[in-house]
C-alpha cells in the first residue's frame, strides 16, 4: 500500500472521506493533520478546543500531527508555514494526501497548486458527489455530529450546538448547502464507524465572534474580486471536555 496522510479537520465531511479512505487498498493513512490557533489552542475555524480534537483522534486510532498558526495569521504567513511542513512531510517520503473537499474548485485548485510545489498529490473521495446524498450516507452509516461553528450570515444562533440529524437538514435555509461547503457551517463527530469508542464532551456557552482579514493582507488567494466582502461574523457553541472550564 502507498502511504498517505490525511488532512483532518475534525468534522462530518473529513470523517466521511476518512471512512471510504480506510475502506480502500490502495492507500494507507500514517497520520491525522489538523490546523491550530495557538493563541487559543483549539482547531482553525471550528473553535474547537484542542483536547476533544485529541481525543477524536484516539478513538479513531491514527497518529495525530499538528500545524500551529496564530489567530490573525495572513494568508503569506499561512502559505509559508504549510510550505515548510509539507516539506518536512515529504523529506519522510509521503507524495499523497486526502481531503474531505466536495465541490468548491478554488479551493481545489488552491490546494493542488501548493502541495504541486513541492511534490505532494491531493486527493478527494468527496468530490463532485452529491451532499445530500453524502450527508444521508453519513447518518445511515451511524456518523454523529454536533455543530461547533455556524456563519451568521446564514444561520442564526440556533443552528450552532445541534446534532446533525433529519430535523436539522429540514430546518436549513434553501440557500444553506446540506453540507455546509460554502462554510455556512462546521461540525465535530463524536461517535460513528471509524471511531472505537465515542468521544464525551458537555455544551458550554454559546458565543457571537467577528473577525477581520489580517492587516496588509492583500494575498487572499480565494478573492479574486477584492471588493468582496468577507464574512466576519460566527456563532460558536464551546464543546467541554468533562474538567474543562468555558473561555471561547
Amino acid at each position: 500500500m502507498t502511504k498517505a496522510y490525511f488532512n483532518w479537520s475534525s468534522g462530518k465531511d473529513s470523517s466521511l472521506a476518512l471512512y471510504k479512505t480506510l475502506n480502500q487498498s490502495e492507500y494507507q493513512v500514517d497520520f491525522l493533520l489538523t490546523n491550530i490557533n495557538k493563541d487559543v489552542n483549539r482547531v482553525s475555524m471550528h473553535g474547537l478546543r484542542e483536547e476533544l480534537l485529541e481525543a477524536q483522534a484516539a478513538s479513531i486510532g491514527i497518529p495525530l500531527r499538528k500545524i500551529e498558526f496564530s489567530g490573525n495569521v495572513t494568508m503569506k504567513e499561512y502559505d509559508n508555514t504549510m510550505k515548510t511542513a509539507m516539506e518536512s512531510i515529504l523529506k519522510d517520503n509521503y507524495q499523497h494526501c486526502f481531503f474531505g473537499d466536495i465541490f468548491l474548485e478554488d479551493l481545489k485548485a488552491y490546494r493542488d497548486a501548493k502541495l504541486a510545489e513541492v511534490g505532494i498529490t491531493g486527493l478527494y473521495p468527496l468530490w463532485k458527489q452529491d451532499t445530500k446524498a453524502l450527508l444521508q450516507e453519513f447518518l445511515d452509516l451511524g456518523f454523529k455530529a454536533i455543530t461547533v461553528c455556524v456563519n451568521a450570515q446564514y444561520l442564526d444562533k440556533s443552528f450552532v450546538g445541534r446534532v446533525i440529524d433529519e430535523q436539522f437538514i429540514k430546518d436549513l435555509p434553501s440557500n444553506v448547502d446540506v453540507c455546509g461547503e460554502n462554510g455556512e457551517f462546521h461540525t465535530f463527530v463524536f461517535e460513528g464507524p471509524i471511531f472505537k469508542n465515542a468521544v464525551t464532551f458537555t455544551i458550554g456557552d454559546k458565543v457571537h465572534k467577528t473577525y477581520q482579514p489580517a492587516a496588509n493582507d492583500d494575498d487572499n488567494c480565494f478573492q479574486k474580486d477584492k471588493e468582496v466582502n468577507w464574512d466576519t461574523g460566527f456563532w460558536y457553541c464551546d464543546l467541554l471536555p468533562t474538567t474543562a472550564k468555558q473561555d471561547l
